[in-house]
């Protein structure tokens, strides 16, 4: 057995670390609540404020744009002006956001504050992981607490429709934007004592024209990506893709010739850095299948919204378990090989699910999803850490950026292609097997969407037209969620290639005190690309302003 050195006793965390590990755990939670809550209400703030479908759209849409948008320049002034300062001040805007968010009094008042949230919310989600990997040193420790940080993004996410639907229970719609003010009350009071302050005292001055490139790279690239999702390949969504595109290669050239680039392009030239990032985005194509899993549930199995979000628990507590475990299993084996085990499982998840056939088919589809779920914890914990500890400390905040914008880009390019991919096999078989007698008016509802047929057969007040138009529209449905479900298995397929090549030369875990994490390119341990690493001297120091909590 391994007896811990001096100094690799020294790099493991103490109690106040784990306590502000649970400080940090609270924003985490709080923005994935804010995402996912909001579905709750909007039916109840659309009627109270008058809102129109494109506000309704834009009250839900400009929040993830506004993060999307500026996660890379957070990540990077959170470095130059240090870490916890950022969180404390995007706690606080995002607290006095959320109020003004609840008295909203019209659509556009209500849009407005939902931008204020989204650029608040950028502030915290790098501000966390780079804190994260700052307190935590250790390898099996940092990763560990990776998992727990990823874990509350996903209970947030699951705590969201349940919450939302408490609250509106008993309260007006504007109180589930109030969450943040008691969140925000305890973070502001603990975090100082618990966080410790860390800032890259070598940085430069943020530069303000790649500020702008970065938003005009982004933001239109998400918008055109989100309407393709809804409405298909379109000039509109063509246009800001494009437009994305091009202002990203302005970026990127800017960003190579700069002294103190917002985005260190060098960070790409370490192969696990670059091969976690591009885990992150392709794993986010899975978020494309999730969209007919849903409809599935409440369409053709005809539950509530609520009992088909109380059938999702079980694959929520499933990653909650596996994001706990791959941390665990990779001190033993390489990272490469855990990642790939589980994306292994996702592939066999899928294709159970790409067996379902019609309803009474949730015995097949639920342990799939539980596969899928408990299959893709390790992948996205695991990714995650080794983007983090495969970086200098001084560009943390920039690498939890890059991690959190590849996810962003993941998640809508899976829903825009994945769900493209379905709703075309959805039109295209129920144009094949539409009734006939069915009104004009009716078989085009159906034929734009599921949710549209179902519409369609309760106007048709039952029948035999009704009873045929529901068959047809849940038939293709199914199809569609079959589809879906084997061309996510086959990106999973690739993605477990790309894992075990790119990876392998990640050691284990627990190896990683006693040896090199990686090796590039036959270099010595540490460099990169001809550069020496940087000694432990060299590293910039934390910058703690407040005394330490008792270790024992």
């Amino acid at each position: 057995m391994h007896t811990p050195t001096a100094e690799e006793a020294s790099m493991r965390a103490g109690r106040r670390e784990w306590v502000g590990l649970a400080v940090l755990a609270l924003p985490t939670i709080l923005i994935a609540l804010d995402m996912s809550v909001l579905y709750m209400a909007l039916p109840h703030l659309s009627a109270d404020l008058g809102a129109t479908s494109l506000q309704q759209l834009w009250i839900i849409d400009i929040y993830g744009f506004m993060i999307a948008g500026l996660l890379v320049t957070m990540g990077n002034i959170g470095d130059r002006i240090g870490r916890r300062r950022l969180l404390f001040i995007g706690a606080t805007a995002f607290a006095a956001a959320s109020v003004l968010a609840s008295l909203s009094t019209s659509g556009e008042m209500l849009i407005a504050a939902r931008a204020l949230l989204g650029v608040a919310g950028a502030t915290l989600m790098p501000s966390t992981l780079s804190l994260i990997s700052h307190m935590f040193k250790d390898p099996k420790q940092q990763s560990a607490a990776i998992g727990v940080w990823m874990g509350c993004f996903l209970l947030g996410a699951i705590l969201g429709p349940v919450v939302g639907g408490a609250m509106l229970q008993f309260f007006w719609w504007g109180s589930v934007f109030l969450l943040a003010v008691p969140v925000t009350v305890f973070l502001l009071a603990v975090g100082p004592r618990t966080l410790p302050e860390f800032r890259n005292p070598d940085a430069g001055r943020i530069d303000l024209p790649s500020v702008v490139l970065s938003l005009a790279a982004v933001l239109p690239f998400i918008y055109g990506l989100k309407q393709i999702s809804r409405e298909g390949v379109g000039p509109l969504a063509v246009l800001a893709i494009v437009a994305g595109a091009v202002f990203l290669t302005v970026f990127l050239r800017r960003q190579s010739r700069l002294a103190n680039p917002l985005l260190d392009l060098s960070l790409f030239r370490n192969r696990t850095f670059s091969s976690a990032v591009a885990m992150t985005v392709f794993a986010g194509f899975l978020s494309g299948a999730y969209l007919f899993v849903y409809m599935y549930l409440q369409l053709v199995e005809g539950l509530t919204p609520l009992s088909a979000a109380l059938w999702t628990i079980p694959m929520g507590l499933a990653t909650l378990v596996s994001l706990q475990v791959g941390p665990l299993l990779a001190q033993k084996y390489r990272p490469g090989y855990v990642i790939t085990g589980g994306l292994v499982l996702v592939a066999v998840g899928y294709a159970l699910v790409a067996q379902v056939d019609g309803e009474g088919s949730l015995g097949l589809l639920v342990p799939g999803l539980v596969a899928v779920s408990a299959g893709i914890g390790p992948a996205a914990g695991l990714s995650a850490t080794l983007i983090m500890t495969s970086v200098p400390l001084e560009k943390a905040g920039a690498a939890a950026s890059v991690n959190e914008t590849s996810a962003e880009f993941g998640s809508a390019m899976g829903v825009a292609v994945i769900g493209m991919l379905g709703m075309s096999v959805y039109r295209s078989q129920i144009d094949d097997t539409m009734p006939a007698g069915i009104p004009a008016d009716a078989a085009a509802a159906a034929q734009e969407s599921a949710p549209g047929a179902a519409t369609a057969v309760q106007q048709l007040g039952g029948g035999q037209a009704a009873a045929e138009l529901a068959e047809a529209a849940n038939s293709a449905l199914t199809s569609a969620l079959n589809t879906t479900a084997w061309a996510s298995a086959a990106i999973i397929v690739g993605l477990a290639i790309l894992a075990v090549t790119s990876l392998r030369h990640v050691s284990p875990m627990g190896a990683a005190a006693e040896g090199p994490v990686e090796e590039l390119d036959g270099e010595l341990d540490g460099e990169l690309d001809g550069e020496p690493a940087k000694k432990p001297a060299d590293e910039p120091k934390e910058v703690d302003e407040q005394p330490a909590l008792s270790e024992r």
